[in-house]
């Protein structure tokens, strides 16, 4: 076998950090954008509710008060 030799040039520092850091931001705002995703898609489509009702505290209040009814 062949061993290949790579013309790759090693990644400076500055820019692995910069990738850390974007990774660090991205990566929330992806589970927030999937969490909002998800309740808009449960209590719009799924629950054929106003989409005004997602964003409202009594809506998940009510929710909260049937899961964990005694």
């Amino acid at each position: 076998m062949k061993e290949e030799q790579s013309d790759s040039r090693p990644v400076p520092a500055k820019i692995k950090s910069r990738w850390r850091s974007a990774r660090y931001l991205i990566v929330p705002l992806l589970l927030l954008f999937s969490l909002l995703g998800g309740l808009i898609t449960g209590y719009v489509i799924v629950g054929k509710q106003g989409l005004a009702g997602v964003f409202e505290w009594k809506t998940w209040q009510h929710v909260i008060d049937l899961i964990f009814a005694p």
